[in-house]
């Protein structure tokens, strides 16, 4: 293989990167519009339905909201031609920062709950709570998909965990709709918390993950 032909193969691979990074940040600008607004339908509806659950999942896509422009940094950075040391160090601390958000939801949702619990708070129904829920189990596995492979190919960490930030947003979705049955179907007053815990244990996980490394 001569000179030429590395050269040619070089700037083909370059481009071809550059796609990529083009398609990772126009997947994280999506991603972030719709949790825009599933943070303000979700918290407003958790807020007037007094569900702990649903307004955590609110919270959580406002964190979502920053971990994707956390992303488009990292993205930006590799794209905009930054050196290897440059993007290795925008990639670290993006996962940092990733990390951290879902360490805080995970505290965030475990503490209010707890009270909840312990002052027997009842969980009111929310039609737009349920609408969204619905919406955010069949678009977040497509979401997760996407990005896990693009973190693949780009070979980025950050943007695989970002990926798991949608998962954990599919699992409260989820949460919301089971306990938005249990409540209604059998009085389980309690069920909206006790999900809402177990969400967070999963998500907290993948936060602790922040110290150990």
């Amino acid at each position: 293989m001569n000179k030429m032909t590395c050269i040619i193969l070089g700037e083909r691979e370059m481009i071809a990167k550059q796609k990529l990074l083009a398609r990772g940040i126009q997947l994280e600008v999506i991603s972030i519009a719709w949790m825009a607004l599933e943070f303000v339908l979700g918290v407003s509806a958790g807020l007037q339905a007094g569900s702990i659950l649903l307004i955590a999942f609110g919270l959580d896509a406002l964190l979502e909201v920053i971990a994707g422009g956390v992303l488009i940094w990292r993205l930006r950075a590799e794209y905009d031609g930054a050196d290897n040391e440059r993007v290795l160090t925008v990639e670290r601390r993006a996962s940092k920062i990733v990390k951290a958000i879902l360490l805080l939801l995970a505290t965030y949702v475990i503490v209010t709950s707890v009270i909840n619990l312990v002052q027997h708070e009842v969980p009111g129904e929310s039609g737009i709570g349920l609408v969204v829920a619905i919406a955010s189990v069949v678009l977040m596995p497509v979401m997760t998909t996407m990005k896990r492979r693009l973190g693949a190919q780009i070979g980025s960490e950050a943007l695989r965990e970002d990926a798991m930030c949608n998962v954990a947003c599919a699992v409260l979705a989820a949460l919301v709709l089971l306990g938005m049955l249990l409540t209604a179907l059998f009085g389980l007053w309690w069920a909206d918390a006790v999900a809402a815990i177990i969400f967070a244990i999963y998500i907290g996980r993948e936060g602790l993950e922040l110290f150990e490394k």
